[in-house]
């Protein structure tokens, strides 16, 4: 009888135990085995920028002496007379202002150059929108920490655009063409520019010149429109820790290794200036490589029931810089210091 009543209560115990565990136990077992999570992303702190190359075409000068041939100078021309240049002199010449290009006996005539490279000021488009699907797997807990690896595929959009007009560093060469001492070359401005004929006679000048070269900070003027689209496929594993607080929040941190697959369109059109000289430059391309890099991440998650969440977080990500050349430009695309956040809904099973 005794032990018949032991067995009832033993038995009893364990079937409220049972019942008031079980639910906790299949909550856990549910969160932290297996979670899908689907979320809007929008990706910050993403810069472009076009720069041009060793092909940038030379503006060219319209401007044309009395006969018809082009200047070979921004501010003047000296070329061969129709004496083919006799004496090692010329009065084929011309200039625009006597006030700044005569020197002691020298007058000075310059040509510039743009220099190798010259950036566009950064294109931005805060926030570049995105998607991302991400599972997590449990791996170990401890205590009331849950361990595990996090897998994530993404997608982001980058489109940037600008028409802003930036300056670029120019090469100045200038020319000292000699003239017979005591005497005075005519008087030129740049509203009235002195102009040698071909045929002559008129003021003659050496040319046996001298040469110098300057830099000219904002010496080449780019006006127009640029403009970089591009799709970004993204891939990112590694470790998490998953850190419950109270009742029904989640806080969990992951980092590893992010990889991207970049396909870019990037197109300009530009009016390139250097003094009186000017070219229009344009064009198109595509191009897609692959980017390599690392992330950390941040999420927040209120549990709606035992199986959905709302969830919300802040990722870093870097994927260094990309740089490709499309024809007379380099697009580069700063990628290392991404910022995103992210929200959405997640599904534990």
């Amino acid at each position: 009888m005794n032990t018949r009543m032991k067995r009832t209560n033993v038995t009893r115990s364990v079937l409220v135990a049972a019942v008031l565990l079980a639910p906790g136990a299949v909550r856990a077992e549910e969160f932290v085995t297996n979670r899908l999570t689907f979320s809007a992303r929008f990706g910050f702190n993403i810069s472009a920028k076009f720069k041009g190359t060793t092909t940038l075409p030379l503006p060219t000068n319209t401007r044309t002496t009395p006969r018809g041939d082009l200047y070979n100078y921004d501010d003047g021309y000296a070329l061969a007379d129709s004496s083919g240049n006799s004496g090692g002199q010329t009065w084929y010449w011309g200039y625009d202002n006597s006030a700044s290009q005569i020197s002691g006996d020298n007058i000075l005539l310059s040509r510039s150059t743009p220099n190798r490279e010259f950036s566009s000021p950064s294109l931005q488009s805060d926030p570049s929108l995105g998607c991302e699907l991400v599972y997590d797997r449990l791996l170990l807990v401890k205590g009331n920490v849950r361990f595990g690896l996090e897998a994530a595929v993404n997608y982001l959009n980058i489109s940037l655009s600008d028409r802003r007009t930036f300056s670029g560093t120019a090469s100045r060469m200038t020319d000292a063409y000699p003239f017979a001492p005591g005497t005075t070359p005519p008087a030129a401005t740049p509203s009235s520019p002195y102009q040698g004929s071909f045929d002559g006679p008129g003021f003659v000048i050496g040319t046996n010149f001298t040469s110098s070269a300057t830099t000219v900070p904002g010496g080449v003027m780019v006006t127009g429109q640029r403009k970089f689209d591009a799709d970004v496929w993204g891939f990112r594993v590694g470790p998490y820790a998953d850190f419950p607080i109270g009742t029904n929040f989640n806080l969990w941190i992951s980092g590893g290794v992010a990889v991207g697959w970049l396909m870019s369109e990037a197109s300009w059109s530009e009016t390139i200036t250097l003094g009186a000289a000017s070219e229009a430059s344009s064009g198109s391309g595509k191009h897609d490589g692959f980017l390599w890099g690392g992330y950390v991440a941040a999420n927040v998650s209120w549990d709606v029931n035992d199986r959905w969440s709302v969830v919300g977080g802040v990722q870093y990500q870097n994927l260094g810089v990309y740089r490709h050349n499309f024809g007379a430009r380099q697009a580069e695309v700063d990628l290392s210091n991404s910022i995103f956040v992210t929200i959405g809904a997640s599904r534990r099973f």
